[in-house]
């Protein structure tokens, strides 16, 4: 964006590096990435750096390289490390993850949580849906501003916010020693994302929980990470917010629900208030209908009293049948000429 408004000249750059490659080159950044390496000298050093480099990815990259070279750092004990992390999954229904969600925050033990969503929108939602609930919940995807991602940042690692719903771009290099939980509102594509996403939690020798759900449609991207990981677990335990299991599992207190005792005096106010605007829009409109009511039963029942004006107004008069007869019709005519503004040109008497 600097470069285009012409307040960035990278003409003389020599060093590029271009963090989480594997995402920057597979989702959209491609064009911006390739106009960056036109503006920068031809021999320069570029650097690629990622927790996860897929195979397509590497030959993707080696586009803008000559003669690369390919270092991986493992942890020696990195299979130990995954042993703090105690993995559980869950087949779970759409419409109850949410609540399965909520009452997961609320396990004994639980510090700071991190829950990964596949698309910005998820996100938002479920930061809005569990602020509704009472919780603490900040949120970091693509549709916010950088400045508006670092201050939730900045938040969830003071404490201000002990819940981060994230996508996996915005979520990348997420450094905090006290999430305690991790939670995959979707199943992450491949057992490397998978990894990544549980490896925010039993940071610095301590341990985590990472629980996934699994919907019905992709039980089979948990037969390959169950394979690649050899979790020993084919099958997803199918899960809803009132199972005895859960409860058990992740520590949670019986009779937990899905929202803090808290939540609802914020919420009730709003309520009343729209609910009693809403009662006095009917009390306001249901008179104004029992007026109208009342003038046209009024304007109806003039002319039995102003027979005699009528009839000497050339209107007709006959017996007694007659004359009921003859201002029965004659009323309705009556209110028509009135609101045409047509008339007689024969005053009419006062109505008492």
């Amino acid at each position: 964006d600097l470069a285009n408004q012409r307040l960035l000249d990278l003409s003389h750059a020599t060093e590029v590096v271009l963090d989480e490659a594997d995402k920057m080159l597979d989702l959209g950044f491609l064009a911006d990435i390739e106009k960056i390496f036109s503006k920068v000298p031809a021999v320069r050093h570029t650097q690629l750096f990622s927790a996860t480099m897929p195979g397509p990815i590497v030959a993707l990259a080696r586009r803008f390289m000559s003669n690369p070279i390919h270092m991986r750092a493992n942890d020696p004990d990195e299979g130990l490390t995954q042993a703090n992390i105690k993995h559980l999954v869950y087949r779970a229904h759409s419409l109850d993850k949410d609540e399965v969600i909520a009452r997961i925050l609320q396990a004994e033990g639980r510090e700071k949580a991190v829950i990964f969503t596949r698309t910005k929108r998820a996100a938002q939602k479920l930061v809005d849906e569990l602020g509704d609930r009472g919780f603490n919940a900040a949120a970091v995807h693509g549709d916010m501003s950088q400045e508006a991602r670092e201050r939730s940042m900045a938040a969830f690692k003071a404490g201000k916010k002990d819940v981060l719903i994230a996508t996996d771009v915005a979520a990348r290099g997420i450094d905090v020693n006290d999430v305690t939980h991790v939670i995959n509102h979707t199943i992450p594509d491949d057992e490397k994302t998978y990894l990544h996403r549980a490896g925010r939690t039993g940071r610095a020798g301590r341990t985590g929980i990472a629980v996934t759900f699994v919907d019905w449609d992709d039980v089979h991207k948990w037969a390959l990470i169950n394979r690649a990981l050899e979790f020993g677990q084919p099958e997803p335990t199918e899960t809803y917010s009132s199972s005895p299991h859960l409860y058990t599992d992740l520590n949670i207190a019986e009779g937990t629900k899905g929202r803090l005792v808290t939540a609802p005096k914020a919420v009730a106010p709003k309520q009343v208030e729209k609910k009693s605007e809403g009662q006095d829009a009917e009390s306001t409109r249901g008179p104004r209908r029992r007026r109208r009511g009342g003038s046209s039963s009024a304007e109806g029942a003039a002319p039995a009293n102003d027979g005699a004006p009528r009839g000497e107004g050339g209107a007709g008069t006959h017996d007694g049948a007659g004359k009921e007869h003859h201002d029965g019709n004659a009323a309705p005519r009556r209110r028509r000429r009135r609101r045409s503004g047509g008339s007689s040109g024969t005053p009419s008497a006062p109505v008492a």
